[in-house]
C-alpha cells in the first residue's frame, strides 16, 4: 500500500506531513505502507492508494482517487485518527 502526501509546492508541508505518518504508522505498528511526498501538480492517480491534502488544495487534487482531507496539517490528533482510519478500512491494523 502506498500513501501521498501532497501539497502545493511539494517541498516542506508534504515532507512534514510524510514524516508525521510515518510516525503514526509506528506508533500502530504498521510496518508494509510506503509513504512519500509530491507537489500537487506531479501528483497522479497511480502514484498512491491513497492521497493526504490539505483542504486549501483538496479541490484540485479530487481527481487522484481516496482523497483524506486535513484540516490542519500540524494537527497530529487529526492525522491519527484519518491515519488510523485508513489503516483500518484497509485492514492493516
Amino acid at each position: 500500500m502506498k500513501i501521498l502526501a501532497v501539497c502545493g509546492s511539494g517541498l516542506g508541508t508534504s515532507f512534514m506531513v510524510e514524516m508525521n505518518i510515518q510516525q503514526i504508522l509506528g506508533e500502530l505498528g504498521v510496518q508494509d505502507v510506503e509513504v512519500s511526498h509530491s507537489d500537487l501538480s506531479s501528483a497522479t492517480p497511480g502514484d498512491a492508494d491513497v492521497f493526504f491534502l490539505a483542504k486549501d488544495i483538496a479541490e484540485g487534487g479530487s481527481h487522484l482517487g481516496e482523497v483524506i482531507i486535513l484540516d490542519s496539517i500540524i494537527d497530529m490528533d487529526e492525522l491519527r485518527e484519518k491515519v488510523t482510519a485508513v489503516m483500518k478500512q484497509r485492514q492493516k491494523i
